[in-house]
Formats: C-alpha cells, structure tokens, sequence
C-alpha cells in the first residue's frame, strides 16, 4: 500500500486531503510543520510527498531540498497558493515532480496521484535494473558486443554529443543512459526522465515542453516542461520511435537550436540540455514508412550505440544471474540463497526474449517464492522448464518487423493469465503492451 505524506500547516486542509488519499486505499502520514514532516520522513520513507510552501520555520522549498538530500528518488509535489512562472522553475529545479494551485480539487489530486505513482513503479523498475547493470562485472562484460557498447558509451559520455541508443525492451537503455549522465561532466546536473509511451499526445507535449495557463482545458497554471528541468544536466527520452509525428518537428528545432516555446506561449526558452534518446523500434525501417522523420533520425543518430540482448550474452548470463539473485533477495530481506543445479541450467537454457528486464522479475518471483535456502527448478516460472518450441520447417517470408511483432504479442496475450505476466514476458510495462495493442489492432 503506497504511502502519502502531507505536509500543511493549516489543519482542515491536511486532513482533508488526507481523508481523500485513504478513500483511495492508500496509506495518509500528516505533518503541521517540516519539523515534524522529516521525523515521518524517516520513519515511514513515504511514496509520495504533498507539501505547502509557505509554512513558518522551514518553508516548502527548503523542506524539498532537505527531502531530496535525504531521499533522492522521493516524489514530491508543492501545494500554493501564490503560483508565480519564477517560483514553479525554482520547484522544478529543485527537484519538484510538480506542485498544485491551491484552492484545488480532489479530483485534480487523484489524476496527479495515479501519475506519480505510475512513475513511482517505473522508477523501483528502473533501479532494478540499475543494481544490475552498474556493478563492475556487469559493466565489463565478457561478450564483445557488449563490451565495445560500453566502451562507446564511456568514451560518448565526455562529450555533449546527441547519443541514440538502441536495442530490444529490456537491455538496459535507461541504465546505461544514467551511467552515461553519471560519467559525463554534467554528472551535477539533473538527469530528467521522460517516457514517449506513457501519456497521451498532448499530455506528452506539455510534459515535455511545459505550457501556459489555458492552454488546453486542464491546464490550469503555467507549468515548466522537463527540459527546463534539465537544464545543465541530461534529458532521456525514452522509447523516442513512438513520438508522434506532430511533435517531432518540435524536438527536431530543439536539438538544432536548444529553443522552445511552451504550449499555448509565445516566450522563446532556450535551455542547455544533453539529450540521449532511446528506441527498442527499427528508426529506419519507420523512416522508409514515413512514420519517422528522417531530418530528426539523423539529428538523434550521432552516435548511435546498439545494446545486445541477452540471449548473445551467454558468457554474462552467470555473473549477470548471481548478482541479480544477491540484489534481490537483500531487498526481500532473505538471506543468501543459492541456485540448485537444474534451476541454473533452466536459465541457461532459456532464451530470455524479454532480456535483463525478464532476469530480474523471475529471479524476483523465485526469492519470493522459494522455501529454505535455495531456489529449485520448481520455484521458476513453468515457461521456463517448458521445452523450447520446435522451429517451424519453413520460414514466413514477407513479413514486415512490424507484422513479426503483433504476431508475437498475439502469442504471448494467449499464453498468459494477465496482462502483467505478458508484459513482463515481453521486457515491456503494461502501459507499452496497451499502446502496441491498439496500434495493431490487437482484442
């Protein structure tokens, strides 16, 4: 159960909104003063955070600098009622995920919630998968392909060079683009993350170029985009092939010019970000298809740096499955566990489509799972101890990369009891899986 903390000094508000905030199961710590907010801070390590900004004492954006030293991941939201352009840029730089106009509504607060909250899971996903892929073991790989990847990328990370990196869902994009911020002297800056896949086309592009209050019909206050939050740091732009085509143009003159306007202004903002985008999708194939614009292919295409899957990384596959295993079962507190010989060889064996990704949520399932102090071939997933499905004796010519992926989400939907367990097998979120599906058409 998530929990929320919020922060007012004024009573009716805080347990209102707390009474809300339980109304939709989640679990409300309330605090008077930012005293009192950082003792529940370390005593609860809420999910999300709701803070006024002007309280006696500490204020809201000194309680959110205190709060990202302490939490640096923590989620919090700002609540005014004196929302000014300077103060929201000042919120965003210091780490705000956004802050709210008071008088609000509730139900303002629950779409804002269910937001953060989807960021929330993305972002435990995403250090998951940074526990696996920041260890120096897996970092110096011992496959070629994956060894020159890395090189590229310590090499790339001096430089302010537009970077694309590429691969299959799973791989480590997101990882590795952090590790690059983290080598690159931007490595102070803010390294901001946004998602091409999650939010639908207009909430897209507020979110990544702000907006002006009245905009559009939800845009209740001026709202700075992530690119000004990553000002002198690093923006990732994740899954960057499903951009849609009306706001490529936009980020085309942003990579040219480093300018921008927010929806519905006309004030030209220049900021100075690095950009690293990434893509699981064939960019020249959707080029030839025009579903891509090639001037912008050619702007992100750089330095372009290919992640192989881990199926051509057998040599990694026990070192990668031991500290993931260690990883794992230190965070469900168990103690060490060990792999029985046929679970061990049922991992080598399989041929993990959905990559790094898939690795972690088995051996996640298996500690969960597991009694004593070993993990059994019985305690993994039955796909993996099915026998590998017989090689059809004559291949399908004609099919477009687009045609072979719907056929395999069609088969991977049929194959599984929900949509977590068919996302999961496919290395992609739910949200993803969602937007595939009703790109091809799929019931």
């Amino acid at each position: 159960m998530p929990t929320i903390l919020i922060v007012d000094d004024e009573k009716n508000i805080r347990e209102h909104l707390a009474l809300y905030v339980r109304s939709l199961r989640h679990r409300a710590e309330v605090a008077p003063d930012a005293t009192e907010a950082l003792a529940l801070l370390e005593r609860h390590d809420p999910d999300v955070i709701f803070s006024d900004v002007r309280m006696a004492g500490m204020d809201g954006l000194a309680l959110l600098r205190e709060i990202r030293r302490r939490r640096p991941d923590a989620v919090v939201v700002l609540m005014t009622a004196y929302a000014t352009v300077a103060e929201a840029v000042e919120a965003m730089r210091a780490g705000a995920y956004d802050y709210l106009v008071k008088p609000f509504s509730l139900d303002q607060v629950g779409l804002l919630l269910a937001r953060v909250l989807e960021v929330q899971a993305l972002r435990r996903e995403n250090r998951a998968l940074r526990r696996v892929l920041d260890e120096p073991a897996v970092l110096e790989s011992a496959s070629p392909a994956m060894a020159r990847a890395l090189a590229t990328a310590r090499q790339a990370a001096a430089s302010d060079a537009t970077l694309l990196l590429t691969g299959e869902s799973g791989t480590g994009k997101n990882v590795l683009a952090a590790a690059m911020h983290a080598w690159s002297p931007r490595h102070a800056g803010p390294f901001v993350t946004i998602s091409c896949t999650s939010l639908a086309e207009h909430l897209l592009e507020s979110e990544l170029f702000g907006h002006m209050k009245g905009a559009f019909t939800s845009a209740w206050k001026d709202k700075p985009g992530r690119l000004e939050a990553a000002r002198g740091g690093t923006i990732f732009l994740d899954e960057v092939g499903d951009l849609p085509p009306e706001l490529q143009g936009k980020l085309l003159r942003f990579l040219e010019e480093h300018r921008f306007e927010r929806v519905g202004g006309s004030e030209t903002i220049e900021v100075d970000a690095r950009v690293v985008a990434a893509t699981n999708r064939d960019l020249e194939a959707d080029v030839r298809g025009g579903r891509f614009r090639e001037d912008l292919y050619f702007r992100l295409n750089v330095i372009a740096i290919r992640l192989p899957p881990l199926r051509e990384r057998a040599a990694d596959l026990p070192a990668l499955t031991d500290h993931v295993l260690a990883s794992v079962s230190a965070r469900h507190r168990r103690g060490p566990l060990v792999l029985a010989p046929e679970a061990r060889r049922a991992l080598a064996a399989y041929a993990w489509p959905g990559n790094v990704r898939e690795l972690v949520n088995t051996l996640e399932r298996a500690v969960v799972l597991s009694r004593g102090d070993t993990i059994r071939a019985e305690d993994l997933p039955d796909r993996l101890l099915e026998p590998p499905p017989a090689a059809p004796a004559t291949p399908e010519a004609g099919l477009s990369l687009e045609d072979v992926e719907r056929r395999h989400i069609v088969q991977v939907l049929a194959e599984s009891s929900t949509l977590e367990d068919a996302a999961a097998r496919l290395g992609i979120n739910v949200t993803t899986l969602w937007r595939k599906r009703r790109r091809y058409g799929i019931e």
